[in-house]
């Protein structure tokens, strides 16, 4: 046979072969998997190290019965439009968030119960033991849910810090989650008022409105801060872009309304990044003052700079 004859039969299987390989009769189709979101995201402020926790996520429907319920179903549906998102179901975020002092682990917040946080520990590379201070901005369930199941602490090596005031309000009721959670820890706890210190760099801010003595959490690191910012808004366009549209939460909605307008000017006057705990995750944004509405701006590669 002549070599040129051969070169072709060897250079036509050769352009065969890789036709073959991606034929779809030579490989089963690979499988869905599903929608994912990862557990945790971690970045410096300072010589701190942040991180926030998706201890859970779910969906709901019908969120005009808990945000803008002072406003008609038309204005509702105008705000979800121009933010490119459904009027009828909502995705609620629940973020605690770790931050590592360098002499302290804190952890602000403790999700829906224990099994959510440790899970949410866990991706993100630490125990509860390791945590030395838990920081509660508020006591509705889904803030103080993990502090502890069947009566152990979760975080047996901890101390707590909580509001003064929070903490006064919610002994005055009847509140089981109080009552089941918080108050078996009060002999560990550290009591503060606005602009006490829960640890070196981090100070409290009252945020009224959501609950009586709620806080938010100032963090300051090298001249970089950041604010926790808990409940203080509870979604990006319905509560934080109109602060005066009443959230169903907010315990009193008019000191409701009054610090997330005092916080957001405040925020986007020092361009000051905060942590939203129901924010879209990672949770992670800053604030722009419009002439009709405040915009909440995700973070994206600021942190990582």
């Amino acid at each position: 046979m002549p070599a040129t004859t051969t070169r072709r039969k060897l250079l036509a299987a050769a352009a065969a072969a890789p036709l073959a390989a991606i034929s779809p009769r030579a490989n089963a189709a690979a499988p869905m998997l599903g929608a994912a979101r990862p557990l945790f995201n971690r970045f410096k402020l300072g010589s701190f190290e942040v991180t926030t926790l998706l201890s859970a996520t779910n969906t709901a429907k019908d969120p005009h019965k808990f945000f803008g319920t002072n406003v008609s179903d038309e204005e509702f549906q105008r705000a979800a439009d121009a933010n490119f998102i459904p009027a009828d179901r909502l995705q609620f975020f629940f973020t605690p968030t770790v931050v590592n002092t360098g002499t302290e682990l804190v952890l602000f917040d403790t999700g829906l119960n224990t099994g959510a946080i440790t899970s949410a520990l866990g991706a993100a590379g630490y125990t509860p033991e390791q945590v030395d201070k838990v920081v509660i901005t508020h006591m509705h369930g889904d803030h103080i849910g993990g502090l502890s199941a069947d009566g152990q602490p979760t975080f047996a090596n901890a101390s707590y810090v909580t509001g003064a005031v929070e903490y006064d309000y919610w002994a005055g009721t009847e509140s089981k989650a109080f009552t089941g959670k918080v108050k078996p820890l009060a002999n560990q706890m550290s009591f503060l008022q606005d602009g006490g210190s829960a640890a070196p760099g981090i100070t409290a801010v009252m945020a009224a409105g959501h609950t009586p003595g709620h806080m938010g959490y100032m963090l300051e690191s090298d001249g970089q801060q950041l604010l926790i910012g808990a409940d203080f808004a509870n979604h990006y366009v319905w509560s934080l872009a109109y602060p005066e549209w009443e959230m169903r939460f907010d315990m009193d909605k008019a000191m409701a309304a009054q610090t997330r307008r005092r916080l957001l000017d405040m925020l986007s006057a020092d361009r000051v990044p905060f942590i939203g705990y129901h924010m879209p995750f990672p949770s992670l944004g800053y604030v722009e003052k419009g002439d009709e509405a405040f915009r909440y701006v995700a973070a994206s590669y600021q942190m990582m700079m």
